[in-house]
């Protein structure tokens, strides 16, 4: 399956019996993102986590309405 990282538009060539193939077969909404772009994203993630000032907004619970 060939796929494009939506960061570099690095076309790249992935076994068709990967987890992430069928993942981006079955569900359009997944992206993919090349491993040179994965590793940058982790790097400066890891480092705004060490700034203290990184901050996760988790989703409000809903209530039931009955």
């Amino acid at each position: 399956m060939r796929v494009k990282c939506v960061l570099c538009d690095k076309i790249e060539k992935i076994d068709d019996e990967t987890l992430m193939a069928k993942r981006l077969r079955n569900r359009p909404v997944h992206t993919y993102m090349c491993d040179v772009c994965t590793e940058r994203i982790g790097e400066r993630t890891k480092d705004r986590w060490a700034t203290g000032q990184f901050k996760v907004h988790h989703r409000k619970p809903k209530e039931n309405e009955s």
